[in-house]
């Protein structure tokens, strides 16, 4: 198992989650995230973490291609009053990148689950985005019981077969011209995060380097963050299994929150949450694209509350 050149190597751990060494990337804004760094050794790796303040837990799954960073608001916010758990997946951000390591939406649910289940969290608040819909959902819908509440960004559960819009672009994305760009490019970075901003001005440079330092090295763009872009049409049957178990929802408390300025994640697929979870409380963001959170944190910080206080 090997890091990327671009991270530090984190200290031995002297247990399975401890508080990592003070050293960390130059990249890295300790201004806009100073949180201290916790990390979890799995069998594939170590996870980084961050988990700060006291209270009833909120615990944040990511997408693609960013990392906990994105979190960096809410947590402010939200950790004078809640506990705030948020990884980084195997891969991104200052967690470990072994070469070869399997990157699939499906290990990564399994990283996800191993993960909750060391730090043998219960009764959550569990926040997602993008591709952390179907990262965590599956822990979540097989221990419903840990769950209390649901919040959901932009994400998705379900199969694209019947999108034909969402499987263009997921064939595209798994073609060899595909692959070339995210490789060569960083398209996934450099070319679709500012596009499907509502406000491109919101990403500034300082908040892009944020995203664009931990994937400097071609490899890592192909192994970690190509791999979830076939899965959009590869990993169909995952998607489908946590569909058929939509039912589980209604056991818990869910909030939509939706950026539909989102070119990515149209409202199309937030209508389709609506049929999921018809008790969900939406709060749509007119003005917000595929980060609500990054875009309007005040809005989201504000949907949460309230939904957590019931």
């Amino acid at each position: 198992m090997t890091a990327s050149a671009s991270l530090p190597a984190p200290a031995p751990a002297a247990s399975a989650t401890t508080a990592l060494a003070p050293v960390v990337p130059a990249w890295l804004d300790r201004a806009a995230y100073p949180f201290a760094l916790h990390t979890a050794a799995l069998p594939d790796g170590r996870l980084s973490y961050v988990d700060e303040g006291r209270g009833p837990t909120l615990l944040f799954a990511h997408g693609t291609p960013t990392w906990s960073f994105e979190w960096r608001h809410l947590i402010r916010a939200l950790a004078t009053r809640y506990r705030c758990i948020a990884p980084d997946h195997l891969g991104f951000g200052l967690s470990d990148r072994p070469r070869g390591a399997d990157y699939s939406p499906e290990a990564h649910a399994r990283r996800f689950a191993a993960f909750a289940d060391r730090l043998d969290l219960r009764d959550v608040t569990l926040v997602v985005h993008d591709f952390g819909g179907p990262i965590a959902l599956p822990w979540a819908l097989a221990s419903p019981d840990r769950v209390r509440n649901l919040v959901v960004l932009n994400s998705w559960m379900w199969s694209f077969a019947d999108d034909s819009l969402m499987q263009r672009r997921g064939k595209i994305a798994a073609s060899f011209v595909g692959r070339a760009l995210y490789r060569w490019a960083n398209a996934s970075l450099r070319l679709l995060t500012p596009s499907v901003y509502g406000d491109r001005r919101k990403l500034t440079p300082a908040i892009h380097r944020q995203y664009l330092a931990p994937f400097r090295d071609r490899w890592a763009r192909v192994e970690v963050l190509w791999a979830l872009a076939r899965a959009l049409n590869g990993s169909a049957a995952h998607y489908d299994e946590l569909w058929q178990r939509r039912a589980a929802l209604a056991g818990w408390s869910v909030a939509l929150i939706w950026g539909l300025r989102d070119d990515a994640f149209r409202p199309t697929m937030l209508d389709r949450w609506r049929i999921a979870a018809p008790h969900a409380r939406v709060v749509p963001l007119a003005d917000a694209g595929h980060w609500p959170h990054e875009e309007d944190p005040e809005a989201v910080v504000a949907a949460i509350r309230k939904l957590v206080a019931g």
